[in-house]
């Protein structure tokens, strides 16, 4: 039955680096989660000027902007994944390099605004398929990046995933901002 709410991963559905996402994921309807969390986000840096988001914590790191493109970037991998995994793809997925993708991404050329749109429809792109599943898809595993996971632990790693980068928003980004 399609829509039903989808089960807590067990551990041994995904590889013991993502239970640092995982483990973010209060206790809930995780579909309900990956609803929201678009417009928490989005209220989170939704009042920024564009100058403000080109804003880096440290010498290195990614900025505001590039934070959400690569927020948007990692949903439509995840998803893909999920993807492959509930239809029962046997061969493995490639893995993915996420600084690469943000330094040839241009994220900065972009406005704010657009990104964070961009990252609201990817979004729900992935909660219209995790809704359309049923236990047995949630459950099916596959391979990527010689890892294995669960298609509902994908949609874990997703929510924890994006609340990590809120957090670091929060925490390392935004205070580095000078308010008038």
């Amino acid at each position: 039955m399609a829509g039903h709410a989808i089960a807590r991963p067990a551990s041994t559905e995904y590889e013991p680096y993502f239970a640092r996402y995982v483990d973010l994921v209060p206790e809930g309807d995780v579909l309900e989660l990956l609803r929201r969390q678009v417009a928490e986000t989005a209220a989170l840096v939704g009042t920024l000027s564009d100058r403000d988001a080109d804003h880096r914590y440290a010498e290195g790191k990614w900025s505001i902007k590039e934070v959400i493109g690569h927020l948007a970037d990692a949903e439509r991998i995840f998803l893909y994944r999920a993807l492959c995994f509930a239809r029962g793809e046997p061969k493995e997925l490639p893995g993915w390099d996420e600084n690469e993708y943000v330094a040839r991404a241009k994220f900065g050329a972009r406005r704010l605004p657009d990104l964070v749109a961009e990252l609201a429809a990817a979004r729900a792109a992935s909660v219209a398929f995790f809704a359309g599943l049923d236990a047995e898809e949630l459950a099916r595993p596959g391979k990527a990046n010689q890892r294995k996971y669960s298609v509902r632990a994908v949609a874990y790693i997703m929510a924890g995933h994006e609340r990590h980068h809120g957090n670091i928003l929060r925490e390392r980004y935004l205070p580095g901002l000078k308010r008038t």
